[in-house]
């Protein structure tokens, strides 16, 4: 298999799984991981997600060896199978953590920024490798690298294609936190279990205001917070989290949705 799904108490963990290729994506891959995506959505169950790497490394981003004879027009078209996995991931109404156990390079790097929180390992690293090999950066690098570290930076990585070692990433605000090695599953599984014990309706709501707000102007934020304000009220964990807060007991949220 070359994803493996757990079920846990509340939310999912889903693994990469080819290690002995440092989890560098293919085809099947993709299919597999984006089934995996649409059944932890459809399962109200499932709360939150946490994607991480099996062996040594995250992901090592396109298997080259797939690819090796293809025309430029099927380069091209390759990104129809993972393209649609960044807009899953981004979209998805649950939160979702990815733990980076190790190297995460080019497309699995940008796998890994898609995430909302990204938790990576200390000796984990991230590089956009495609100009190393005459490429531009896809799945979403040009959108989400200027966003998290500046133009600047973008454009630096992007066409030196050097490794950020993780602290220098946690520093720069590419992801939320570099940690030891050994702490890295036991603090994102942790992570993962607040999320999902959490108002997760709400969390959705969130993930789509931060989204929309890269494209509006300042007033049309104002006007979807507004109404994303509204729907989050209608929620029954804005009234359990009301009347927890007024009791002064946690709060118990179900995370309808």
């Amino acid at each position: 298999m070359t994803i493996i799904v757990e079920s846990r108490a509340g939310y999912r963990v889903v693994t990469l799984n080819r290690p002995e290729r440092l989890n560098a994506l293919t085809v099947e891959m993709a299919g597999a991981l984006m089934e995996a995506l649409e059944t932890a959505d459809k399962d109200r169950e499932c709360r939150a997600l946490l994607l991480t790497g099996a062996g040594r490394g995250f992901c090592a981003g396109q298997d080259l060896t797939e690819i090796a004879d293809a025309r430029p027009a099927e380069i091209g078209e390759l990104l129809e199978n993972y393209n649609p996995l960044i807009l899953k991931l981004r979209g998805l109404p649950i939160p979702v953590v990815c733990a980076v156990n190790g190297v995460a390079a080019g497309a699995g790097a940008n796998l890994a920024l898609a995430c909302d929180i990204v938790l990576a390992a200390r000796s984990a690293s991230f590089v956009q490798a495609f100009a190393k090999i005459g490429l531009v950066p896809d799945c979403g690098g040009t959108w989400l690298l200027p966003r998290l570290i500046g133009e600047a930076r973008a454009r630096a990585l992007s066409m030196l294609a050097d490794p950020v070692p993780a602290e220098t990433a946690a520093e720069w605000g590419m992801i939320w936190r570099a940690v030891a090695d050994e702490q890295l599953m036991p603090e994102a599984e942790a992570l993962a279990a607040r999320l999902a014990a959490g108002p997760t309706a709400a969390l959705g709501l969130i993930k789509q205001a931060l989204d929309e707000s890269a494209i509006n102007e300042l007033e049309d934020q104002l006007d979807l917070e507004a109404e994303l304000q509204e729907e989050a009220a209608e929620s029954p964990d804005y009234a359990e989290g009301l009347r927890a807060f007024l009791a002064k007991r946690p709060p118990s949220f179900t995370g309808a949705r």
